[in-house]
């Protein structure tokens, strides 16, 4: 009888001190798999994102065109979405583009910005 009494207060006592822990239990796959995409996206931040093509529009008056080489040089006005004062530069431009175009023809026109130049898109006589 005493040994009886003996395992009960034993267990009693292991139930007591068991009380108060929470039972730890191995983490879900999905745990893992969130912390790994959690260290992932904390790692691209550093990571030069690519960023969204822009666009502008300008007007001016045709320059230069070099068919062969798909460039037209334009004398433009400010372009604010791209921060350019009025100038005269040259764009890269495919030669469907400016097939329509001739030197001295005043245009408006569509540049796809990109390396700090662009390249007309579309142009257009006014």
């Amino acid at each position: 009888m005493k040994s009886v009494q003996l395992a009960i207060a034993l267990g009693l006592t292991t139930l007591t001190a068991a009380c108060g822990q929470k039972a730890e239990s191995p983490p879900s796959p999905e745990a893992n798999q969130s912390s790994a995409m959690n260290e992932s996206a904390a790692s691209m931040g550093n990571m030069a994102m690519p960023t969204e093509a822009k666009t502008a529009k300008g007007s001016g008056t045709v320059t230069a065109i070099d068919k062969a080489a798909g460039k037209i040089t334009l004398e433009h006005q400010a372009i604010p979405e791209a921060g350019w004062p009025a100038m005269t530069m040259a764009f890269d431009a495919k030669p469907a583009v400016i097939d329509g175009v001739t030197v001295g023809d005043k245009v408006t026109f569509d540049l796809a910005l990109k390396d700090g130049g662009g390249e007309v898109t579309t142009i257009s006589k006014q």
